[in-house]
């Protein structure tokens, strides 16, 4: 099996790499940054023996660059990267898209419709969402956040729009009679502060770890976190349109599968943000 994971140089992305290399998986990290990239094999393969792990440059605020993106046949996609703000100002990709949405929802529209034809007959493209898009809501009128900016809020959308676009793309496979699934998982709550060394790319304190352990009956590092999204890789009853998340609560614990939240199950939305999404990317990952 092969599998390219977005953003598996650091944080969640890294430890669902590690993972799928120690389940026997090619693994291809996709990053901009080769050297960060390069760090995550290096930490991989000191802990997996014989690990197959690749790099691949993919950059998702730069849309025309996903065109020259090669990673080989695949047999699975986990659409991971992705880039939270704090604070204002706005800011834009290189195409002009805010940020946040250009990069977490565009990025793998458009990378996904790119990989298409290079994915297995039976390839499952997992995306990871997020816990806190639980409660957010698209704005049609105002996508982007052109108009009311909140950092907050906008990543919490441009969540909400990766989701939306992965459950409206496992209908159009099921509609296309395809083989190919679609399927969600979120990490829950992950902290740094309860995450596992992983000289270079993650190293934590004795005292950034004391400081976590009052939070462990709430939330789990980024290692546990990761594991919905590998599960919904490996898993052999994992079937499309599903979304998996921990199991305390949805913010820790081991995989299990959950209903569809209620801003998830909004069909009429979810088919607007890819017709929008087509508009905006000039690409279609069925079309």
């Amino acid at each position: 099996m092969r599998v390219l994971v977005t953003g598996g140089n650091a944080g969640i992305g890294y430890f669902a790499a590690e993972q799928l290399a120690s389940a026997g998986a090619e693994v291809v990290i996709g990053s901009r940054d080769p050297a960060k990239a390069e760090s995550a094999r290096t930490a991989i393969r000191s802990r997996v023996a014989g690990a197959k792990v690749e790099h691949v440059r993919i950059d998702l605020a730069d849309l025309a660059s996903l065109e020259a993106v090669d990673a080989g046949e695949l047999d699975a996609v986990v659409c991971n990267a992705g880039v939270a703000l704090d604070n204002p100002p706005r800011r834009e990709t290189a195409g002009g898209h805010e940020l946040m949405f250009g990069t977490n929802h565009l990025g793998h529209f458009a990378l996904v419709a790119r990989l298409m034809p290079r994915l297995a007959p039976d390839a499952r493209i997992v995306t990871t969402g997020s816990f806190a898009a639980k409660s957010a809501k698209l704005d049609f009128a105002d996508l982007q956040c052109e108009r009311d900016y909140q950092p907050k809020r906008a990543y919490e959308r441009s969540k909400l729009a990766q989701m939306l676009f992965a459950f409206e793309l496992d209908r159009r496979l099921r509609e296309a009679g395809s083989k190919r699934l679609s399927v969600v998982a979120h990490p829950g709550g992950a902290l740094d502060a309860l995450t596992p060394s992983r000289p270079p790319v993650h190293v934590r304190g004795a005292g950034q770890w004391l400081r976590g352990l009052p939070m462990r009956a709430l939330v789990h590092g980024k290692d546990a976190g990761a594991r919905p999204a590998v599960r919904a890789v490996l898993g052999p009853d994992v079937t499309g349109g599903q979304l998996w998340g921990p199991r305390v609560f949805g913010l820790r614990g081991r995989p299990r599968l959950e209903e569809r939240w209620t801003n998830l199950t909004d069909d009429a939305a979810a088919e607007r943000l890819w017709a929008e999404s087509v508009t905006l990317t000039g690409l279609d990952p069925l079309g």
